[in-house]
């Protein structure tokens, strides 16, 4: 555990006032902490001083890049939502394959488009979140991956045991899906010079294309590479590997990284001092979003796939069951994720399925049906295991019975999930916020409060994005005026679910 006057940056967030129900007047809805060794190129400065835009009447965008699609998210110094839209991913494909980077690539251009003009001038800075554990190498020079990506819960089985040989016992990179076993695959079988390479997750490369410095990161999505938030620090095993000169600098969460690049700022309208700040992972920024404040409080993301995040005194980090700590304050957010969720339900029922049969569902009622909603091959977290398979049989003839049955197997996924951090050691939960799509659905809320044991609720604000758009926020702030701010806020009444 962190000792109590050991602060981190990201934790303010928590003390920013709540948004308001209702939105701006013109609301609208659009559908390495180390030095790098000597290498023959140039690399980017990570000591640019930049001038942080003025406070007053600015807003602040934040965007998420999903599993399955991005949002975004304005917001205005006090919280409330000036504008919020959402892209699915255009699906390019590259040799029957789908290539992801240029999806991305271009749903983030997509998105500043969407940003209504009338508001652009206004904007002061950008964060993004991504999917934790996506990784990209990309050349040095040129940002350009040298390789597909590597998605979230891909899995890279041939590195775990040299990634184990280095790591202490149950380190979080000591599991296949995690970003180092990934850039060790990658190392041992790339043909490219790697020499010009470097490691980013997904949330970097898409600021890397608004600031133009490559390789920056946050201690968010570093963790899965071995980077240690509680010393700040990459450990002295992980630097000691060949690939270690792959590794990106690493800042706080929501810090200012930079002036966005000119082209930019002249082709979409942003003013010349906005800025960039490092990200988040996707269901942190939805913990965010969901203002949840004090220990034993916990969020659980519903989106494709099903992540648990516990606000505990304790850290608790543990490969062999898939859960993580990320920093945050002189706490810990404690969970995993799962790759169960609403991304299962969409490959049996239509949106518009799905809500006709929730109605029909009595959630007090206990569904006898055993299932184990996968899409595939795989399981993360509370089961680490890369060869469990899908379990969603014996179908009933009744299609309301199916569908009770399965959002009834994933809330006791949750609650084993739950009673697995227990185990180990973290906080006890006393209250669930939910966020993500799966959070809209009011009968697996209650069927989600049954089997919890626990008050569930739906967050006030339930978009990962509206928590990059609180990073943006943050990394708009001088330090020394936005703590000052940040206390008065906090010992004037301003809480997380004051509204």
């Amino acid at each position: 555990m962190l000792p109590s006057n050991l602060h981190s940056p990201a934790a303010n967030l928590f003390l920013l006032p709540s948004t308001s129900c209702s939105p701006c007047n013109h609301g609208i809805w659009i559908s390495r902490n180390q030095n790098r060794r000597n290498r023959r190129r140039t690399t980017m400065s990570v000591a640019t001083e930049v001038v942080l835009p003025q406070a007053g009447n600015r807003l602040y965008l934040g965007m998420d890049f999903g599993t399955s699609g991005a949002r975004f998210a304005l917001i205005d110094k006090e919280g409330a939502v000036c504008a919020e839209g959402k892209r699915e991913y255009p699906l390019f494909k590259n040799d029957e394959t789908i290539d992801w980077a240029r999806s991305w690539k271009t749903t983030l251009f997509s998105l500043l488009e969407d940003v209504p003009n009338h508001y652009r001038h206004l904007v002061a800075s950008i964060s993004i979140d991504g999917t934790s554990a996506t990784t990209i190498i990309v050349d040095s020079n040129t940002g350009q991956p040298l390789s597909k990506p590597l998605l979230y819960n891909e899995a890279c089985p041939d590195a775990l045991p040299l990634v184990k040989s280095i790591a202490p016992v149950n380190h979080t990179v000591c599991s296949a899906s995690s970003t180092l076993c990934k850039l060790v695959s990658w190392w041992n079988s790339a043909d490219s010079n790697k020499e010009y390479a470097t490691l980013l997750h997904q949330a970097d490369w898409l600021l890397w294309f608004l600031h133009g410095k490559l390789g920056v990161s946050d201690y968010n999505n570093a963790l899965k590479v071995g980077y240690d938030p509680e010393t700040e620090s990459y450990p002295p095993w992980l630097l000691a590997q060949p690939y270690s000169m792959l590794l990106p600098h690493v800042k706080a969460p929501g810090t200012s990284i930079g002036y966005l690049k000119e082209d930019i700022r002249s082709q979409y309208g942003f003013p010349n001092d906005c800025i960039a700040c490092t990200g988040t992972t996707d269901s942190i920024a939805a913990f965010l979003a969901a203002r949840a404040t004090l220990p034993g409080q916990a969020v659980t993301s519903l989106g494709s796939t099903l992540a648990i995040k516990l606000l505990s005194t304790n850290r608790i980090d543990d490969a062999r069951f898939g859960v993580y700590s990320h920093r945050l304050d002189n706490m810990w957010l404690v969970g995993g994720a799962s790759n169960t969720g609403g991304a299962v339900l969409r490959q049996i029922f239509t949106d518009e399925r799905l809500e006709q049969l929730s109605k029909q569902i009595n959630p007090m009622k206990s569904s006898p049906l055993d299932y184990y909603p996968l899409t595939s091959i795989g399981e993360r977290f509370p089961e680490a295991d890369p060869q469990m398979a899908p379990r969603l049989h014996p179908r009933p003839e009744n299609d309301v019975e199916y569908l009770h049955g399965i959002l009834e197997s994933i809330a006791r996924i949750e609650g084993k999930a739950y009673r697995l951090l227990k185990d180990l050691g973290a906080t006890q939960v006393e209250e669930v916020f939910t966020a993500g799509g799966g959070s809209k659905n009011e009968k697996w809320t209650k069927i989600r409060e049954r089997v919890l044991g626990l008050p569930v609720s739906r967050a006030s604000q339930t978009e990962a994005a509206y928590g990059a758009a609180l990073m943006a926020l943050k990394g708009a702030q001088p330090s020394k005026i936005a703590g000052e701010i940040l206390c008065f806020l906090y010992n004037t009444g301003f809480s997380s679910h004051s509204a």
